[in-house]
């Protein structure tokens, strides 16, 4: 376990220098986890997702408030279209094959909204067990660590445009931290659309959770709601931006934005030191089936969609 810890801070130095970047540090973390095990357990929980939901609202600190309005207003319809067709089509799928409902419930949300945020808020709200949210969470996380790096592949052999990517992320990646991860490699302006259109799709959670609380309601008191706070400290930080006094340096902004992306890289670091063999081997093949079939349609739809009207 002492090489383990060693190693660890040797991969932290080396995605923290210019040779880090998020598709290498969520394969480096995977790769330790497999072969060492991971060292710090406890940072892949709720250290990792605050550290997430930080990095997320300090790229705010680098978009105008006006772009943040007219990538969200323009992304409105597709997040729409895929909430409600993502829930619909995986309750179907879900029976189809099978998968007792609290899962199929928990891996829909997480595939229309926001992944991991989307089962952690939805979890409490429904009554799932805890090995119910594993399997969920477990087909969600390995789905999104190839979405990383697929995802960049197929943009640039469609020579796709920054904003089409953006957009196209932002639809059919479920996880936040993956879809910055992957806007990020391919370039500054898909960043700022996939984060927009991204965050814009995250506010769902709360109608979504609230609903299924009603639906669930078993007279055991009221369920606990996870609200998205760091979605508004976003734009508030955006704000900040675009209306701070002319003597503040942009410097100083494009500072916190640098931070900002050295977050994301550890988080997405500590979320690959997460998928481990006991992960892997606790998602049977029904649920990771449903998460497979419901994303690839999803993604397929996105696409199409995105290359046509965007």
């Amino acid at each position: 376990m002492l090489l383990a810890k060693l190693i660890f801070f040797l991969a932290v130095l080396f995605l923290l220098s210019p040779f880090g970047s998020p598709a290498v540090a969520l394969a480096i973390g995977f790769v330790i986890a497999l072969t060492l095990g991971n060292p710090f357990p406890d940072l892949s929980g709720k250290p990792a997702k605050y550290l997430l939901q930080s990095s997320v609202a300090l790229l705010g600190f680098g978009m105008n408030l006006g772009a943040v309005y007219e990538s969200g207003k323009g992304g409105i319809l597709f997040i729409i279209a895929v909430v409600f067709g993502a829930l619909m089509l995986g309750a179907v799928l879900g029976v189809l094959l099978k998968i007792p409902s609290r899962v199929r419930t928990l891996i829909s949300c997480g595939t229309a909204i926001c992944g991991g945020s989307a089962i952690v808020a939805v979890g409490p709200a429904i009554k799932a067990e805890n090995d119910e949210m594993s399997v969920s969470l477990g087909t969600i996380f390995i789905l999104n660590a190839i979405a990383l790096f697929l995802f960049p592949i197929v943009g640039n052999g469609l020579e796709m445009s920054q904003a089409q990517f953006g957009m196209w992320a932002a639809i059919a990646i479920q996880d936040t931290s993956s879809v910055v991860g992957a806007a990020t490699v391919f370039g500054q302006e898909s960043l700022a659309t996939a984060t927009t259109v991204k965050l814009a799709r995250t506010l769902w959670i709360i109608p979504l959770a609230l609903a299924l609380a009603v639906i669930y309601k078993d007279g055991s008191g009221r369920a606990k709601i996870a609200v998205p706070w760091f979605v508004f400290f976003f734009v508030g930080a955006a704000a900040v931006r675009t209306f701070a006094p002319l003597w503040v340096f942009p410097s100083v902004f494009d500072s916190l934005v640098n931070l900002a992306k050295a977050g994301l890289t550890i988080t997405l670091f500590l979320i690959g030191l997460g998928l481990s063999r006991a992960m892997l081997k606790s998602v049977g093949w029904r649920p990771f089936a449903l998460g497979t079939i419901l994303w690839v349609i999803v993604a397929t739809i996105a696409l199409g969609s995105v290359l046509r009207f965007v």
